[in-house]
C-alpha cells in the first residue's frame, strides 16, 4: 500500500520510516522533503500532498512540540496541532484512507490518582496541550477510520529531548539541578514506531483494506512504557549508565518556573491496547537501556567496569 508519513524528521517519524517500510510504500512529506514538500501550516499544501499520492494509510507524526514557546505563538500551535490534523483527517476520508495520529499525556490536568485510560476526562494545562487536543477533535470530527495515538515524555537519539539535553548538559557540567515533583513514563520514540506497525499487522492492514482493518478498531489508545518516574528519577537512570555522571539535585516546580504549567502526573494506561491488539510497551527503564547502548553507552555493572570487562 502507498503509506503517507509527515514529520519524516522528526522522533518518531524517523523512526517510523523503517518501521512501516515492510507494510508499504513510504512517502515522505515534510517542509524540505522532496518530491512532496508540505509545511503543517498550509492546508493547501497538504491537501495537494494527499491528493498527488492518493494513499491507503496517513500517518501523522509532525507536530509543533515547544511547550513553553506556546505560550507565545498559541496560532501557530493551533495551526500545526489541531488544524493541519484536521486537514489531514478530512483527506483520509475523502480519498477512503486510514488515518493515525499521535496525541501527548498533556491533554490531562494531572490531578488523578492513578495512570489515565484513554477515557478518562481532558483539561490540559497549556497552549501545546490544548492544541494538541483541539486535534484529536477535529480528527474525530470527520469519522473515517481513525487511531489516536497518545504518547509521553518521548526521547530518542534524534532531534530536542530530555535524554540529548542531559547527555549534552551532563558531560558540560558536575551537577544538575532537575525536577523531581513531577511523575510520568519516559518512552523511547522506537517503541511507539515498532507498536504502530505491530497494531497494523495485527488488525490485519498489510493483507486487507487499510480502512477496513483501521476502522474495524478506530478510537484514542495510549501508547507509551510501562511504569513511572519524575523527571529526576529519569535523569539519574541515564547517568547511572554513563561512565562521567554529574551530580543529579533534585528540585520543585516551583524552583525551575517555566511559561507552560506542565501537569504533576501524567502516567498512562495502556489497558485497551494490551486487550485489542495483545501488545504492551516495556517498561521504561529497559527501554532507555536498550536506547543508550544503540546510541553507544555500554551499561555499567557494579564493579566500575563496562559489559566488555574494561574498567571505566
Amino acid at each position: 500500500m502507498d503509506i503517507l508519513l509527515t514529520g519524516p524528521a522528526g522522533q518518531i517519524g524517523w523512526e517510523l520510516r523503517r518501521t512501516l517500510a515492510p507494510l508499504g510504500t513510504v512517502h515522505a512529506v515534510g517542509r524540505a522533503t522532496r518530491p512532496l514538500a508540505a509545511d503543517l501550516g498550509d492546508p493547501d499544501a497538504l491537501r495537494a500532498a494527499v491528493r498527488a499520492v492518493r494513499p491507503q494509510l496517513i500517518v501523522n507524526a509532525a507536530a509543533y512540540t515547544a511547550v513553553d514557546r506556546a505560550e507565545q505563538e498559541p496560532g501557530l500551535a493551533m495551526a500545526v496541532n489541531a488544524e493541519a490534523p484536521g486537514v489531514l483527517a478530512e483527506e483520509a476520508a475523502r480519498v477512503g484512507a486510514a488515518f493515525i495520529h499521535y496525541s501527548t499525556d498533556y491533554v490531562f490536568d494531572g490531578q488523578a490518582a492513578g495512570p489515565y485510560g484513554e477515557d478518562d476526562p481532558t483539561a490540559p494545562l497549556g497552549v501545546y496541550g490544548a492544541s494538541k487536543l483541539a486535534g484529536e477533535q477535529a480528527v474525530q470530527a470527520f469519522g473515517g477510520a481513525w487511531w489516536i495515538l497518545r504518547t509521553s515524555w518521548i526521547y530518542g537519539a534524534r532531534s530536542h529531548n530530555f535524554l540529548r539535553t542531559m547527555l549534552r548538559l551532563g558531560a558540560e557540567r558536575d551537577a544538575l539541578r532537575v525536577v523531581d515533583d513531577q511523575r510520568g513514563a519516559p518512552t523511547w520514540a522506537r517503541m511507539v514506531a515498532e507498536a504502530t506497525a505491530l497494531m497494523l499487522a495485527r488488525a490485519g492492514a498489510a493483507g486487507t483494506d487499510p480502512a477496513e482493518a483501521v476502522g474495524g478498531s478506530a478510537g484514542t489508545y495510549h501508547l507509551s512504557c510501562a511504569g513511572e518516574t519524575t523527571w529526576c528519577g529519569f535523569a539519574r537512570a541515564i547517568f547511572a549508565q554513563i561512565p562521567k555522571a554529574p551530580r543529579i539535585e533534585p528540585i520543585t516546580t516551583g524552583e525551575w518556573p517555566t511559561p507552560a504549567r506542565r501537569p504533576p502526573y501524567s502516567v498512562l494506561a495502556g489497558g485497551r491496547l494490551a486487550e485489542r491488539f495483545g501488545l504492551r510497551l516495556p517498561p521504561w527503564e529497559a527501554a532507555l537501556a536498550r536506547c543508550l547502548e544503540d546510541m553507544g553507552y555500554l551499561p555499567q555493572d557494579s564493579s566500575g567496569e563496562d559489559s566488555r570487562g574494561r574498567g571505566t
